[in-house]
């Protein structure tokens, strides 16, 4: 096994830290193959059985100290300067490199906001409170939300070209969908038809295959996070799909809208929506830019869609997209309760957005798409081939 990307992402660790003045950056963890945190398949790729403890000083190279039978496989990665063992109890030789180490400052990863920065479990939070109770280390815990966001945010050049493979293949199965999809089709064979396609490039599913692709007929469906049913294709209708997959662990997110008639047969009413929709993400995509906060964005395609009539969206405008379609920081939304403090998160270089809205039309239901970004040093360029008209099945 190959821990390549786990070595490009442990290096970036030691910038981050400095950067957000964090001494000693602590995760903590045990019996990972039952809850793992979300971040060890960033800076390990592996699991461990007893407790453990991945320590990455600010100054100083990266130490693991793990339970006996756990030594050779973490020694195996090549990514700790120092791995330690230990058999009956894990807190004198923790204490003991943290006496070495001096942090006054230890982040741990619980956070209020981002689930991909919440991997430690209350039980082994109170456990570390008692392991640190008779040090003055118990009162210098802090959160590490911001080092995972920036850690989890900032994609490498091989991130990176994995989530653009992801999108390519993406994409051609949606070419491929122009040549199956036919009236009378129900949204239960479009999906079965979607999977077949997804065994054939050899890839996996983005999220949970039971709705992806999320395949909307019709007028009377509500999109969302459920799964395909037995609505038919109808002539004069709208089609939409929402579809991921996963390459190499890195995923896509992508919508699309597909009119069953020609071009020419589209409705007022359905080309107005698309367009507002289609320029509502080309709007925020020629706004975004490095030092954006979450919120302005999501308002920019907001107050267009607002102004053009429609009612608007009930979601975030967008979400980073990694090793998981939602893959948390910094939201691209506007500050709702739900959503925390991660609409004031700050857009950075590296970043993968999603740019996605709906607006609802009186007669044919919703219009909506989705589209991936990269943030770059100036603005942003789009992963996916935005689509500019509908795609129309005569």
């Amino acid at each position: 096994m190959s821990f390549d990307l786990q070595l490009e992402k442990v290096k970036q660790v030691e910038g981050i830290l400095k950067e957000t003045d964090t001494d000693l950056w602590l995760v903590w963890v045990r019996e990972t193959s039952q809850m793992a945190d979300p971040v060890l398949e960033l800076i390990y790729g592996g699991s461990f059985v007893w407790q453990s403890a991945l320590m990455f000083p600010s100054n100083g190279k990266p130490l693991a100290i793990v339970g006996d039978f756990d030594v050779d496989a973490t020694k195996a990665t090549g990514l700790f300067d120092g791995v330690i063992p230990y058999t009956k109890s894990i807190k004198d030789v923790l204490i003991k490199e943290l006496n070495r180490l001096g942090p006054s400052k230890i982040a741990i990863n619980f956070s209020r906001n981002d689930v991909a920065a919440d991997g430690l479990s209350h039980g082994m939070y109170l456990i570390l409170k008692d392991y640190l109770a008779d040090s003055d280390f118990k009162s210098r815990l802090i959160s590490a939300e911001t080092v995972v966001s920036k850690l989890r945010g900032r994609k490498t050049a091989t991130e990176i070209e994995r989530i653009k493979k992801a999108v390519q293949i993406t994409e051609s199965i949606f070419e491929e969908a122009r040549r199956f999809v036919k009236v009378g089709m129900t949204e239960l064979e479009i999906y079965n038809k979607f999977h077949k396609a997804v065994a054939q490039h050899d890839v996996g599913f983005a999220w949970g295959e039971d709705h992806n692709p999320a395949v909307d007929a019709g007028p009377y469906k509500q999109f969302g996070h459920s799964g395909p049913t037995v609505n038919t294709v109808k002539k004069g209708h709208l089609l939409h799909f929402d579809f991921g997959v996963k390459y190499q662990d890195y995923c896509s997110d992508l919508q699309r809208m597909f009119f069953f008639g020609n071009p020419e047969d589209v409705p007022d009413e359905v080309q107005n929506a698309f367009e507002t929709v289609r320029d509502a993400i080309q709007a925020a995509a020629d706004w975004i830019r490095p030092g954006a906060v979450g919120y302005e964005v999501d308002t920019i395609a907001r107050e267009f869609v607002k102004e053009r009539g429609y009612e608007e969206y009930q979601h975030a405008l967008g979400h980073q997209v990694g090793r998981q379609a939602h893959d948390g920081g910094t939201l691209l939304g506007p500050r709702w309760e739900r959503y925390g403090a991660t609409p004031m998160g700050v857009v950075e270089v590296g970043n993968v957005f999603t740019l996605e809205l709906y607006v609802t039309t009186e007669h044919y239901g919703q219009v909506s798409l989705e589209e991936d970004i990269l943030i770059t040093r100036k603005s942003c360029e789009f992963l996916s081939r935005p689509q500019k008209e509908l795609i129309c099945i005569p």
